[in-house]
Formats: C-alpha cells, structure tokens, sequence
C-alpha cells in the first residue's frame, strides 16, 4: 500500500496567504486617502458599497469602464520599477469616463502574479491611489491573484474597472458637434500606456536597454521616460464642460488620433487637423527615426503628443482653452470639424513627422 502524503499546504503550493494579508494591511492606509464623498464601505469586505444620493448627483446615470496598462508592464517588469503603472491604469479607465462627460467615483484594481512580492505590489498599488487621487475618485476595492504556472516569475498582469456618474441631461454623446467646431488638442505627458508592443521593438533594433540613457531625453535612463505615467485629464476636462460648450470628447489611446476622433463625430462629419500646430514630443521623433516608422503609422498608433481632443463651438475656443490652461493643461488648436461626410481625420503637414 502506497503511503499517504501529508503536509501539504497552499504555500507549498505557491500561493502565500500571509503575504497576502501583508499586502492587504500595507494598501489600507493608501485606499483611506483617496476617500471621497459617496463612499460607504471600507476596503476588506466582500463588495464595496457607494451611495449617489450622498455624492450629490440628483438624476444620475451611471457609465462604467475597464481597461489595462499593455506591454507597457514588461518595460516596468524588466526596469523594477512599479511605482507609476498604477497611475496609468486608473488613468486610462477615468480618462474614457470623462469623454461622456462622466465625473469618476470609484475604482477596483485586479493584480495577478505568479508569486506575490508585497513591496512590488504596494508601490503598484500606491500608484492606484496617486492616480485615484489624480483623477478624484475613491479606490475601495481590488482583488490579488497569486497563481503559480499561469505567469512567468517576476511577471505580473492589471486591469482596472472605473464607475462614475454624469447627470442624465449633461452627457456628452458628439450629437452636438457641428460643421464649424473647433478641435483642441490637450497635451499628453509621453507615450501614455498604448503602443508599447511597437516601442519595445524599437528598443530591441536600436541595441539600447531601459537603463541606458535615453537618447532624447539627457540624464534620464530609457526606462524612466518611457514609463512617464498617463496624463489624467478629468479635472480640467470637467471644469471646460461646466463652462459650457464643450461638444465632444475623444481620448488619443489605441488607433491613435485617427482612430480615436471619429469616434465622436456624427456620420456626416470630418476633422481636419493640422501638424505643424503643435510640436511632435522628442520620444515620438526618436521612434520614429530609430523604427523608420511612417507619419501615417505613427499617427493610428499612438497619441503624437495629444492625449485628449476637445471639440468645442468656435465661439467658446479661446474661453475654454484659458479655463483648460487654468487648469494645468498645455492647449493646442489642432484644427476644425468640416462637412465633408466620410467619417475621417485628414492631418495635414504630416511628412514633419517623417523619421
């Protein structure tokens, strides 16, 4: 008779539950500070709970989002620095919320690895909050996966998941953008997080590796401008749609400006824009020579220094771009809507670009 195996436990396993409950205890103080109004529930319980009434919405209706932060990881991973991919995750989630004209209230992170390092995931975690406070709302829940044979080591995966709220007759759908608007472009802090699959390429052809300096940026390691974390446009955005004339929203995140436009414009419509009325970021130059990447290619990959498009009535342009600047935001004008009825961006002067 075979004898029986005893002994076993989950560690054993791979999966660490007291350095779970380590991590839970370290994040607790870091959810506490981005507390806001509407809040009902502490982190640690099964579900969290948020009460509209008390946030001060009267008519709300209720938008939610998930996304993630990509490849952009495997620079963080390969780098050990995790101290800013947090912000770009509830950044890509509010960022979208906001286009609808959506104020965030809560966020809820899934991290998953192959063995949970606490100091790792607590700098990850700590970015969450930044980023929750950034974009005011209030993290008050998550969930850890520690599984062992589904990640390589070292390796780990996030993705979050946003709720906000918008007033039923303040939510922007594009209905009201007309012939005539005016596109203004809202400067982006970097790469943000979409693209990376085609960066890391470019890293591997050029011989570089992250801790080299980065050849467009001096006395910076390649590793830290390219993980410059996502610009979060909810306050300044919000405060333009206060103001009144805002008529649509685009976030510049995969497919780029190309892509991401149209999205927002009626059927009949088209947006015009021109290059040569804001400069091209030195990180986009430098891949587009190193790669030898096509404007064209460039501009249905990644934001070229644009992370939000504002389309506004021309007569609110020049008011909502000094309430836009008030509030902390670099405003370029990219150009106008025209009626020309194939659902398109045309950007001229684009062979500037041209590596």
């Amino acid at each position: 008779m075979e004898e029986a195996i005893n002994g076993l436990s989950y560690k054993d396993a791979g999966v660490d539950i007291d350095a779970g409950d380590a991590l839970v205890e370290a994040i607790k103080p870091l959810a506490k500070s981005t507390a806001r109004d509407g809040v009902a529930s502490g982190l640690g319980g099964f579900g969290a709970m948020f009460d509209l009434k008390a946030a001060g919405f009267k008519d709300p209706v209720l938008v939610a989002g998930t996304d993630g932060v990509g490849t952009k990881l495997k620079v963080a991973i390969e780098a050990g620095k995790h101290d800013t991919v947090g912000i770009d995750l509830v950044a890509m989630c509010v960022n979208d919320l906001i286009v609808q004209g959506a104020e965030p209230l809560f966020f809820l992170d899934y991290f998953a690895t192959a063995k949970l390092d606490v100091a790792a995931a607590t700098a990850i975690v700590a970015g969450i909050a930044e980023g929750c406070k950034q974009g005011g709302c209030a993290l008050i829940g998550g969930e850890t996966a520690e599984m062992p044979g589904m990640y390589a080591k070292g390796d780990y995966d996030l993705a979050g998941f946003c709720v906000g709220a918008v007033e039923r007759a303040d939510i922007l759908t594009g209905d009201k953008v007309a012939a005539g608007d005016v596109i203004l472009g809202l400067a982006s802090s970097g790469l943000h997080s979409n693209g990376f699959s085609l960066v890391r390429r470019v890293v591997d052809i050029s011989g570089l590796d992250y801790a080299s300096d980065a050849p467009f940026r001096p006395a910076t390691s390649l590793a830290d401008a390219l993980l410059e974390p996502t610009r979060i446009y909810v306050k300044s955005c919000l405060a333009a749609i206060a103001a009144g004339g805002v008529h649509g929203l685009a976030h510049i995140t995969g497919g780029g400006l190309v892509e991401n436009i149209p999205r927002v414009l009626p059927e009949n419509l088209d947006a015009d824009l021109d290059a040569a009325t804001w400069k091209l970021p030195t990180v986009f130059s430098w891949l587009a020579k190193a790669g030898g990447i096509a404007p064209e290619e460039m501009a249905r990959t990644f934001n070229c220094g644009i992370g939000m498009a504002v389309i506004v009535d021309a007569k609110r342009a020049v008011d909502l771009t000094k309430i836009l600047t008030d509030n902390g935001e670099t405003v370029f004008t990219l150009g106008t809507v025209v009626a020309r009825g194939v659902g398109a961006v045309t950007i001229g002067n684009i062979d500037s670009w041209r590596g």
